[in-house]
């Protein structure tokens, strides 16, 4: 039987093992002790942010965001219908309703779209954005770094700050990932908007296990962010809680796992950046296939690599083709079902989605893990030309 191969798992070969044994031997295992604040440190030195506050996942760091920003019930966020559904999970954890738009090529939000929707479907009064058809307040948008691509967010920027919706960056999945070229030159993924938002989870980049961490440049957000996610204590000895506070602190031998990882990181990007153009190299020559591209603007982390199937040249769709490279033991995976399609989203504003559809259709993720092989690669490319 050949080698399993699998999608995206953590590479572990840096001081991890030290530092969660210091963790261990001095018993600071909990959500205090000294990796928890090296940890927020060094991705602040890594990103550009000014301030970080971890967090137990990249799903509870958006739930706060949205908490920061002011989103309130009844209120309305826009967010792309292809992404994996927790930060549009987090908008409905607010009582606030998602308004859904489609992609661009690069699978991240359609900026195109979405400023014409602000243009034409919403009005601005009293400093705030309204949506004509629902007549609810459009408090924030969540862009989505899918897969690791930059967001073009230069545009949407200006829209958003002239129309005071306020921007909650999903850069999950997009640790590494800075812009290139203009207004942005040099600024990290999540910097960029009101707040941003990283993910540790297993088949990221880097891995705490789970974890995630809230990045943004504003002193206010920062403090109340940590106080709220150490359930917004005002009197720790006496515990007095003036507000609800959440148990969302990331522990410390978690953190001790990621600020060994955030040291490989580095490395880890060219890695997935070498294999990504040995894969492309290879499977742009088959016909039917091709590996998607990167945004030219935007300097690529490479997280996930999406193998682009046109199924009239082709001779598998991609669901045939999921199950083929299954057999053969490959792990893929399809892109993540449409979220306006999900039952409990089915009767949510949409705009124009069309790109989305098409995208899911055709596209397969297939392995890119740091410590992928390139006679691993080879195999799965002869698979793909033999299949």
């Amino acid at each position: 039987m050949s080698k399993f191969i699998p999608l995206s798992v953590p590479c572990i070969k840096g001081n991890e093992w030290i530092y969660i044994k210091e963790c261990l031997d001095t018993e600071w295992v909990s959500s205090a002790g000294k990796y928890v604040d090296r940890f927020e440190k060094d991705i602040c030195k890594f990103t550009g942010a000014k301030y970080a506050v971890a967090c137990v996942n990249g799903t509870s760091a958006l739930h706060i965001a949205l908490k920061l920003v002011g989103l309130q019930s009844g209120d309305e966020v826009i967010v792309p219908t292809l992404t994996f559904i927790a930060p549009v999970n987090v908008v409905k954890y607010h009582n606030a309703d998602p308004i859904f738009m489609d992609c661009d090529k690069y699978y991240n939000l359609d900026i195109d779209k979405t400023t014409e929707f602000i243009d034409k479907e919403t009005s601005f009064k009293n400093g705030a954005t309204f949506n004509k058809s629902s007549g609810k307040k459009i408090s924030a948008i969540i862009p989505v770094h899918v897969f690791g691509n930059g967001v073009d967010l230069e545009r949407l920027f200006l829209k958003c700050m002239e129309r005071n919706i306020k921007i909650v960056e999903d850069a999950t999945e997009s640790l590494g990932t800075f812009f290139s070229n203009g207004l942005l030159k040099g600024k990290h993924t999540g910097t960029i908007g009101d707040i941003g938002c990283l993910s540790f989870n297993g088949n990221k980049i880097i891995t705490t296990g789970g974890g995630g961490m809230i990045v943004t440049n504003n002193p206010k957000y920062a403090e109340k962010a940590k106080y709220l996610t150490t359930q917004a204590k005002d009197d720790e000895i006496r515990y007095i809680h003036n507000e609800i506070g959440y148990n969302f602190r990331l522990s410390n031998v978690q953190a001790a796992l990621g600020v060994a990882q955030l040291e490989k990181l580095p490395e880890y990007l060219k890695i997935k950046k070498q294999n990504y153009k040995i894969y492309k190299k290879y499977i742009d020559n088959i016909p039917g296939l091709c590996l998607a591209e990167v945004p030219n603007y935007a300097k690529n982390n490479y997280w996930m690599y999406c193998l682009q199937i046109e199924k009239d040249i082709y001779k598998k769709d991609r669901e045939k083709l999921l199950v083929y490279l299954r057999e053969h033991q490959i792990q893929t995976r399809p892109v993540w079902f449409l979220n306006h399609l999900q039952k409990p989203y089915r009767f949510c504003q949409t705009y124009n989605i069309e790109k989305a559809i098409k995208m899911y259709e055709q596209t397969l993720n297939i392995p890119c893990s740091v410590g992928l092989k390139k006679n691993e690669i080879e195999t799965i490319v002869n698979l793909l030309k033999n299949e």
